[in-house]
């Protein structure tokens, strides 16, 4: 129970995909309200109703990965996002990957692994739905 990995085809071509996961405006309209810049070392911030996410963008190779800490406000346990993308023919094929759940202690990471799944399923539904109406 420490890493959530999702496969998704998204029949988008990679630049907009990568626009969606990496530009502010873009994360903010489909996901979740956010102040983010796809740079290595820039520290981002989440904003959900109460909840406000932070943490460090750790890589950003344009269209192809995305990758940074993640740390639920409330908490001092940090976890990784991981986004890659490869470009195929028709579309892209998103892996989302959520690691380092497990350093949640005790119950705590099997509710937190269980919230970051269906999160993490709806997330990428709204990010389908998003890059279909582009």
């Amino acid at each position: 129970m420490d890493t959530i990995i999702k496969k998704h085809w998204l029949e988008s071509p990679i630049s907009q995909v990568w626009d969606a996961i990496s530009i502010a405006e873009e994360i903010s309209a489909w996901f979740i309200k956010a102040d983010f810049k796809a740079e290595k070392g820039y520290k981002y911030k989440f904003t959900h109703e109460q909840t406000i996410v932070s943490g460090e963008v750790l890589k950003a190779n344009p269209v192809y990965e995305l990758v940074y800490t993640w740390i639920v406000g409330g908490t001092d346990v940090e976890t990784t996002v991981s986004w890659k993308l490869e470009e195929h023919d028709k579309g892209t094929l998103l892996t989302l990957e959520h690691s380092g759940i497990s350093n949640y202690p005790g119950d705590t990471a099997v509710m937190m692994f269980n919230n970051f799944k269906g999160g993490w399923d709806s997330c990428v539904e709204n990010l389908e739905k998003y890059l279909s109406r582009k």
